[in-house]
């Protein structure tokens, strides 16, 4: 049997970097070195390479598909293969855009390891570069005794997988569920973290007697006072994340994780048109088993403060592959522009992909004014459009494509909103806000009736908080 021989070398480097390879035999067998570590997820197999590999194939011709991140252009090769001895390839890649070089840095913010994961600190030290992320973060978490391979992390900055170009951190998924996945308060994200924030879950995940106490706003509040940050997950399910929404807990909004899930925007919609301002994020969830990863723009090279800052400040997009910019009269996400009743607003939406993109979309208060169709392989494109300013609000842009990534996941790609003021409110508001007062209502009568708490003051503290939020509502629509 012969030996391939593999190098990947950045192509404008000259360097050796990280990648993930697929290794085709002539019988169309997967093959990889004994002691590599795979890929986890959906889509087509890879094993993670440090730069160099090697493996034994078959004769005849021998396919090799190497990917990095989502700015680099896959490779393909083929090889002819023979019954022995040695073939040596060196594979080239070579970025198709250069985000980095105008400021933009992707970051993943929900990962953990499960307990069945062996090697984890190996799969750290290449998580981040086979995907060519600059800020990455794995996270402690409760679920029953199930021993997580990332809880091993102490909270803060991991030193040992860190660079000055890969910042590597371990933070926190609080939680509460109450039975299945729909019910219970949600799941949040706590970043930047000096310390464990107590407790790391509540309720039915951990055992069948944990109280449904204390509510994930405390675990912000908590946060907050360590200085660190609140992301709220999975395209907000859970019964508080309209309460912590309104009472000012929250820094950023994950959407579109983990990744079995379809993207879902209607909540984080429902709470733009409330008024709320949140920066869009996102994750992978379980191992990086997506292409998922939010985009913080520093305005100059990668450093963590810089980046988390540009996140807090809503000047982000998230994607799997295609790059998304918005500018409403000069001014991209996070922003803020004032206007008078009536006044058109400029709006233009660009984006580049390596593979096509199907679907471009501008997005007023959660409604689609405009959008443009590209049919064949188009993987780049433009649409401007004047808006009329008739009411406080936000504008955003999103992307769609049927086309799948290796993860086998459809391309989508969204940018956080810019935001719009003109001093008046609109239906969009109103509507919203009924929508979540009706919400807090069905919450409350959970907590009242199902709840499981060791006081009734207990039970009392989580009703007056989620009343205080629904008051919060009530106000925007009269009382």
């Amino acid at each position: 049997m012969g030996k391939l021989t593999g190098v990947i070398v950045d192509k404008n480097s000259g360097e050796q970097i990280e990648a993930r390879v697929k290794v085709l035999a002539s019988s169309g067998v997967f093959a990889h070195p004994t002691n590599a570590i795979l890929k986890v997820g959906p889509g087509e197999p890879f094993f993670y390479s440090d730069g160099s590999f090697e493996v034994e194939v078959g004769r005849g011709a021998a396919q090799i598909i190497v990917e990095r991140g989502t700015e680099y252009a896959p490779a393909n090769v083929t090889v002819d293969m023979p019954s022995n001895g040695t073939e040596t390839v060196e594979i080239l890649l070579e970025r198709w855009t250069t985000l980095q070089d105008s400021g933009w840095h992707p970051g993943n913010t929900h990962i953990h390891y499960d307990e069945k994961e062996t090697r984890p600190d190996e799969r750290l030290s290449l998580d981040p570069r086979v995907e060519d992320l600059r800020m990455t973060a794995v996270s402690v978490l409760k679920r029953w005794d199930l021993e997580y391979a990332t809880n091993k992390y102490p909270p803060g900055m991991l030193t040992e997988f860190s660079t000055a170009h890969h910042y590597v951190q371990s933070g926190e998924e609080s939680r509460h569920n109450s039975g299945g996945w729909e019910t219970g308060y949600g799941h949040i994200m706590l970043l930047n973290l000096r310390n464990i924030v107590e407790p790391l879950s509540r309720g039915a995940i951990v055992d069948a007697f944990d109280p449904d106490y204390p509510p994930l706003s405390y675990a912000c509040d908590d946060a907050h006072r360590q200085g660190g940050i609140v992301i709220w997950c999975h395209n907000g399910q859970g019964m508080e994340a309209p309460v912590a929404a309104a009472l000012g807990k929250l820094d950023a909004f994950n959407l579109f994780d983990p990744n079995w899930n379809e993207v879902e925007y209607d909540i984080y919609y429902r709470m733009l048109n409330a008024g709320m301002r949140l920066p869009a994020s996102t994750g992978s969830d379980w191992f990086i088993s997506s292409a998922n990863r939010v985009y913080a723009d520093t305005g100059a090279a990668f450093d963590y403060e810089g980046w988390l800052d540009a996140l807090k400040k809503g000047k982000t997009f998230i994607t799997n592959g295609p790059v998304v910019y918005l500018s409403v009269n000069g001014q991209g996400p996070g922003s803020e522009v004032t206007a008078n009743p009536g006044d058109n607003l400029s709006v233009e939406v660009t984006w580049e992909s390596h593979y096509p993109v199907r679907s471009a979309e501008l997005l007023v208060n959660g409604l689609v004014p405009v959008a443009k169709t590209a049919g064949g392989d188009s993987t780049s494109g433009t649409l401007k459009a004047d808006v009329t300013a008739d009411f406080d609000g936000w504008i955003a842009a999103r992307l769609f494509s049927a086309d799948r990534d290796s993860f086998a996941q459809p391309l989508f790609a969204h940018t956080s909103p810019v935001y719009v003021t003109v001093g008046r409110d609109g239906p969009h508001k109103s509507e919203a806000a009924s929508a979540f007062v009706k919400a807090i209502d069905d919450s409350m009568e959970w907590v009242r009736k199902k709840g499981k708490f060791y006081t009734d003051i207990q039970r009392n503290e989580v009703i007056d908080l989620f009343r205080e939020g629904q008051d919060r509502y009530r106000a925007m629509i009269g009382g």
